[in-house]
């Protein structure tokens, strides 16, 4: 089989060896931000789409990603050709670099890794649980991909202790706003609806593509039409389009007639 490498700061090396200072700011503080890309047979999916969100998640932070995008994507490339897999998740992580214990930031060189691994298929269907803290939309890091993940883990853990995959967050205003790693669309009164990015949701990669190919609009959704929703999908790279069977206790008949819909049209634009 051949060697894992990993990509960093413009150097191939094992990923056995790959190291990152203790000093490091996304280690530190959380100072980051990051993609994940499927990759297909060594070919990555929405590529320049998700280059193009890493750079705004990174301005956003404000932080410069030092390399353009053919130096990422030849990355990439060489990461992926080192242990091929059928289908592979590939992380590229920015983050402040090496700097003083605190919120300060150094003025040493960013860090900049790619990595990948195996990626599962992901269920037909799954579970999904609300949890009791809302994502604050006005928020400084709202709608930012940033390494600043621990609220997420906290929530995930909450739905998986009661058999879910996923958590889904409200506002602070009480609207539907997105999952851990997931957008999330419903449908009401046969209409395909998911909240704007204004809720502070993630701008998606695959979310702005169902929107693209179906008749999905955004719209601001009170949790309590969530919890009545006829139908429920989650969108994400690793889920592709990925219908709900159960919110809570609450249990829906999956796939909906706008969830195939949805599956069958994004289908045709990842083959």
């Amino acid at each position: 089989m051949s060697e894992a490498l990993v990509w960093s700061n413009g150097s191939l090396i094992p990923a056995e060896r790959a190291t990152v200072s203790i000093f490091d700011h996304g280690l530190t503080v959380g100072d980051g931000v990051f993609e994940t890309i499927k990759a297909s047979h060594g070919e990555p999916f929405a590529l320049r789409r998700h280059l193009e969100r890493l750079r705004r998640s990174a301005t956003a932070l404000g932080l410069s990603v030092p390399f353009d995008d053919d130096t990422l994507g030849d990355a990439i490339a060489a990461v992926l050709g080192a242990q091929p897999m059928p289908l592979a998740r590939v992380r590229i992580t920015v983050t402040g670099g090496v700097a003083p214990l605190g919120s300060e930031r150094g003025e040493g060189t960013i860090t900049v890794l790619v990595a990948a691994g195996p990626l599962a298929t992901a269920p037909a269907s799954t579970a999904v649980h609300t949890v009791p803290w809302p994502r604050n939309e006005r928020g400084v890091l709202a709608g930012i991909k940033t390494t600043s993940y621990a609220e997420n883990v906290v929530a995930l853990a909450y739905a998986r202790a009661r058999g879910a995959s996923e958590a889904i967050f409200a506002t602070t205003t009480g609207l539907l706003c997105e999952g851990t790693g997931a957008n999330v669309f419903v449908g009401i009164g046969g209409r395909l609806l998911t909240p704007p990015l204004a809720s502070g949701c993630l701008a998606g990669v695959t979310r702005a593509l169902v929107l693209e190919v179906t008749d999905a609009r955004e719209e601001d959704i009170p949790m309590e039409a969530f919890g009545t929703a006829e139908e429920i999908f989650l969108t994400s790279t690793g889920r592709d389009v990925q219908a709900v069977h159960r919110v809570n206790e609450r249990s829906l008949p999956t796939p909906g007639p706008l969830t195939e819909a949805a599956a069958r049209a994004f289908a045709k634009v990842t083959a």
